[in-house]
């Protein structure tokens, strides 16, 4: 597989957006769209702005930023579960998130995976945590032609408080590994300049999230890295999204 997202990138950030369809099962507004570029075209996922709906916890506008904030997490810890995604401040409605578009059945996802599969969703576990996604259903999980996982829809991740809804409790209680302990270990040393200053890792994700939110993130890692287990739910709090599809 090809890992460098480069072309992928400029692709997004420079190709002209042409709406195709309206994905209609969301919550928020959320296109297909084609993106042209110097002869090459692909499809990808608009959200814009605009049509994000209020929410009472997170600020007004945000969540298209936070999917980018969610690709750029991905890309610093190595694991690359989150498809390229850019912000795009033009847009067909406007500014908002634009998202390689991923090939996959969509009859097969989590509630439909095979053990096999299941065994592999431990570095979507310790992603969701350290992003604190309020809101990962069993078909934000795909899987594309070649077997890669991937995981989708992530604007309502990165909260201060404590936020976690998800499917997947598969490995509570179970250690985290000495692969995902160590790429979160990682991350958090990029994430937290010694110096005492603003990281390159900091800076890049200042556009997309508030001071308050990365260190939030920074904390969440030093947590998992700490404690070094899959932690169980909350006890009192709801710790499954609705709907789970």
């Amino acid at each position: 597989m090809n890992t460098d997202d480069s072309p992928s990138l400029e692709l997004l950030l420079r190709g002209e957006v042409e709406i195709r369809g309206e994905f209609m099962w969301g919550s928020n507004y959320t296109f297909l769209a084609s993106i042209n570029y110097e002869g090459e075209t692909t499809r990808a996922v608009y959200k814009p702005t605009r049509g994000e709906r209020p929410l009472w916890d997170f600020p007004a506008a945000s969540l298209a930023r936070r999917e980018v904030a969610a690709y750029l997490v991905s890309e610093a810890l190595g694991w690359r579960l989150v498809p390229p995604t850019v912000y795009r401040k033009q847009g067909p409605l406007g500014p908002g998130s634009l998202q390689l578009f991923i090939e996959h059945d969509p009859e097969y996802h989590y509630f439909t995976f095979t053990h096999e599969d299941r065994e592999r969703l431990r570095p979507v576990v310790a992603f969701d945590l350290l992003v604190n996604n309020a809101d990962r259903k069993g078909s934000h999980v795909l899987v594309d032609p070649d077997g890669h996982l991937w995981l989708i829809d992530h604007g309502v991740c990165f909260h201060v408080e404590d936020k976690l809804r998800t499917v997947i409790w598969d490995f509570t209680g179970q250690p985290l590994g000495e692969d995902l302990c160590s790429s979160l270990a990682d991350f958090h040393t990029k994430l937290n300049d010694a110096a005492g200053g603003e990281s390159a890792l900091a800076q890049s994700l200042k556009p997309y999230l508030t001071r308050g939110e990365i260190k939030a993130l920074q904390a969440r890692a030093e947590k998992l890295v700490s404690q070094s287990v899959f932690p169980p739910p909350d006890p009192y709090r709801r710790p499954y999204p609705w709907p789970q599809i």
